[in-house]
């Protein structure tokens, strides 16, 4: 399958008929019926979403308790397969360190406030998920820089680009500068799997359809505490609303130890 323009997704409530049933903190896998809520499938209590749409440099939010709630809309929707879906245009609104709009879920804790957890310990994410559409590169889940100091950089970003290309960029410091080491390759449309974290405050670990490779965490994050972030965090900006990423979700599980 070739690589083409995303399509935006049909209306929907904000309050659907089927609400959403965890299936256990920050996981959950298979697939939700038709037109339930995203949370049929997904655990959606340790997440916060991210839209594209708000005020300029203010993205939208919405808190676990509306997603638990069953909140879905044309950027955050449970697809005809039954796919947790998100959809980010080229043309929305941007946080004030980014040029490029996302859909994208970030990581919280239990009681809603942000997750900060420290690189010392084992810290994993998995998802399955598949590419629907892609104009350039999607960023599908990160392990960003929390709390520790100034630096606005991710440690990791995972993208897939438009050819199928999975590539793994990992930040070189705190004040920036990224290198890209691929890690697959899955044709766009075909459903494929990840798992990134860290363990022993040093190491990077990123698994793509089974094979796992090792990096290592340069000094200038040790002070940083982290947090994940997954969905459709879009590479490419423009004027156009129908140009875009989607990335459907089939799986989403973090674990910390």
């Amino acid at each position: 399958m070739t690589s083409g323009s995303g399509t935006p997704a049909p209306s929907a409530s904000a309050t659907p008929d089927v609400p959403g049933s965890g299936t256990g903190a920050g996981g959950g896998t298979g697939r939700a019926a038709p037109g339930a809520a995203p949370g049929a499938s997904i655990d959606l209590s340790n997440w916060q979403l991210q839209e594209p749409v708000g005020s300029p440099g203010s993205p939208a939010t919405v808190s676990p308790a509306r997603l638990q709630g069953g909140f879905q809309d044309a950027y955050f929707y449970t697809d005809s397969d039954g796919a947790l879906t998100f959809w980010s245009p080229e043309k929305g609104v941007t946080t004030p360190n980014s040029d490029y709009p996302r859909s994208e879920l970030r990581e919280v804790n239990g009681d809603g406030s942000s997750a900060d957890w420290p690189l010392s310990g084992t810290h994993r994410m998995s998802a399955t998920l598949r590419v629907v559409s892609v104009t350039s590169r999607v960023c599908v889940g990160q392990i960003h820089l929390g709390s520790g100091g100034s630096s606005t950089k991710p440690l990791l970003e995972l993208y897939y680009e438009a050819n199928g290309d999975i590539v793994l960029g990992t930040e070189n410091s705190a004040a920036g500068g990224q290198t890209r080491h691929p890690v697959g390759h899955v044709p766009v449309g075909e459903k494929w799997s990840y798992t990134i974290g860290v363990s022993g405050g040093d190491t990077i670990d990123v698994t793509v359809d089974g094979s796992t490779t090792h990096y290592p965490v340069a000094d200038s994050f040790k002070s940083y505490k982290q947090y994940f972030k997954a969905g459709a965090y879009n590479q490419s900006a423009s004027d156009s609303g129908t140009n875009g990423a989607k990335v459907a979700f089939y799986a989403l599980a973090v674990s910390h130890s």
